[in-house]
């Protein structure tokens, strides 16, 4: 087994292990750092597979904006910090049912591809995937439309919350 097996093998298990916590925390802002501990997990296992622009990605977006942007929304918009009341579902055991069942149908529906024991393709010398994606991001005839649509969306997603969390007085 090589050190990077072994690295692999242990942020998997660390990242399982921070997912399992997010969903099983009582505490709501808890459960938004080990969602951070996740989002991180797999920005490490992006790292791994030599790519990079995508763990820059999942860093910048996904934690730097979407995670920190939910404790934000947690902050404001909760007006008692302590946990109140009954925090569990009674048919609790329904959703732990069908997420045995959906885990147990996709182990066996990867046991029987038989692309996984398949190693990928080498990345050709002098690809430069980052420089062909911005390329595609601010060329006129590609994505720049949609890519500033996305961006006034989430501007306009952000001014909302804010004035959803603003209490008048």
């Amino acid at each position: 087994m090589t050190a990077e097996q072994i690295i692999f093998l242990i942020v998997a298990l660390v990242t399982l292990g921070s997912a399992f916590m997010v969903v099983t925390t009582r505490n709501l802002i808890h459960a938004a750092f080990w969602l951070v501990a996740t989002l991180f997990g797999v920005a490490v296992v992006y790292a791994l597979l030599n790519a990079g622009f995508l763990a820059v990605v999942q860093v910048v977006v996904y934690i730097g904006a979407i995670a920190i942007l939910f404790i934000f929304a947690v902050m404001l918009t909760r007006k008692d910090a302590r946990d109140q009341g009954p925090q569990t579902n009674k048919t609790w055991w329904i959703g732990a049912l069908l997420a045995v069942g959906a885990f147990f149908g996709l182990v066996s529906l990867v046991l029987g591809w038989g692309g996984s024991s398949k190693a990928a393709a080498g990345i050709p010398s002098g690809f430069d995937a980052v420089g062909l994606l911005g390329e595609a991001l601010t060329s006129p005839n590609a994505y720049v439309l949609p890519f500033e649509v996305a961006s006034v969306l989430l501007l306009a997603a952000l001014v909302g919350a804010v004035y959803v969390a603003f209490n008048r007085k």
